[in-house]
Order: C-alpha cells, then structure tokens, then sequence
C-alpha cells in the first residue's frame, strides 16, 4: 500500500520560510502528479500547488511567487519551499499524489504549518 510520508512544518514568525517534503513510500507506480493542499479552520481544503512528472506547475493565486514546488521523480518525492509566509498561509498541509496510468490519489496525514509572531 502506498503511503505519502509527510515532513517539514511547524512555527514560523510572518515573512519567514519553511520547507515541505513529501516522499510516496513503498510506490511502484509510475507518478503522474503530485502536489500540495491545504485547509485551514473553517474552509475548504485548496490547492497550493501541483507539478506534473514532466515538471508543469500550477499554483493558487494567493502562493504564486513566494512558494515553488519541485518533484524528484527518482526518489518518489515532491518539495515546497514556502517564502515570504503570512498569518493567512496558516493550515494544515496536505500531500497527494496521482500514481499509475489511471491516476489514482493518495493523501498524506496532513502537516501543520503555523505563521504567527
């Protein structure tokens, strides 16, 4: 069974970064997307970002040019390097991916990312 193994994370103060990594565990299906979502209290779970295997990536409006996704196909595993974070980008985080030919998803357990002073 394929599992999404979820890293990164955490306290940051406002205009600080983190990292996020997501690696697939135990896949052996060939990857056809991966990418990041996020939910925080009282909404809707949104897209952050996703990347295809060939590198196309798209973006939520609110992220574009502070956060940038990147997938290494080898080690089964997609980034997110978060800058330039505000109080709104607080929520919990969320890996998927589309394995195989008819793109089935995985969810990761969800990491917390929190931007306060």
């Amino acid at each position: 069974q394929v599992q999404l193994v979820e890293s990164g994370g955490g306290l940051v103060q406002p205009g600080g970064s983190l990292a996020l990594s997501c690696a697939a565990s135990r896949n052996r299906f060939s990857i056809y997307a991966m990418g990041w979502y996020r939910q925080a209290p009282g909404k809707q779970r949104e897209l952050v970002a996703r990347i295809t295997s060939g590198g196309t990536t798209n973006y939520a409006d609110s992220v574009k040019g502070r956060f940038t996704i990147s997938i290494h196909n080898g080690e089964n595993t997609v980034y997110l390097q978060m800058n330039s974070l505000t109080p709104e980008d607080t929520a919990v985080y969320y890996c998927n991916a589309e394995l195989g030919p008819m793109r089935v998803e995985y969810w990761g357990q969800g990491t917390q990312v929190t931007v306060s002073s």
